[in-house]
């Protein structure tokens, strides 16, 4: 069996415990459910006929107008030690979330390069309420790849993970090339 930490990163409130009770569970709660520090879940899933067993740590959001000087932002660096890849979620109803988005990517990629990163442009169900452009998400720096994602109704939230895990299980690391 092969074993793979994902962090779930991004702002308050972008859906990144939904994604994970989505992934995890095959559940949406509408209740919000703020994640103090880190919850961890994990997810066995077939690749290639190799069992990949997926540690996910649904890592607290940081607050966009912190500066980026937030303890969570300190806490999240100690949570991020020993993963394999990374899911940036955010929401496309805030536009503050993307700005958040591009501060912690920074971060994470000075801090630890090499490690894949993946976009998930939260809250499609919402569309007509975002805030975000999709180009905007593609031409971000330093992502293997974007996804358009809705914890409610759960499209494109097995899609990335599964995406996620075939690069972090693939013997050559390239980019797992589909959406």
């Amino acid at each position: 069996m092969i074993t793979r930490k994902v962090c779930l990163l991004g702002a308050f409130a972008v859906g990144k415990t939904s994604l994970v009770r989505r992934f995890v569970h095959g559940v949406f709660d509408e209740r919000y459910l703020t994640t103090l520090g880190v919850k961890i879940d994990t997810k066995t899933i077939e690749l290639d006929g190799e069992t990949v067993k997926l540690v996910v740590w649904d890592v607290e959001g940081t607050d966009p107008a912190d500066g980026g000087e937030s303890a969570a932002r300190s806490r999240m660096q100690a949570y991020l030690q020993g993963a394999d890849g990374v899911l940036l979620v955010v929401d496309g109803t805030r536009a503050s979330t993307l700005d958040a988005a591009r501060d912690i990517l920074g971060d994470f990629t000075n801090k630890h390069p090499g490690i894949p990163v993946m976009l998930m442009l939260n809250k499609a169900d919402l569309a007509e309420q975002w805030q975000v452009d999709p180009q905007q998400v593609e031409d971000f720096p330093g992502l293997t790849h974007s996804f358009t994602t809705s914890a409610l109704s759960g499209e494109n939230v097995e899609a990335t993970f599964i995406s996620l895990a075939e690069q972090l299980t693939r013997k050559d690391g390239s980019p797992a090339g589909h959406c």
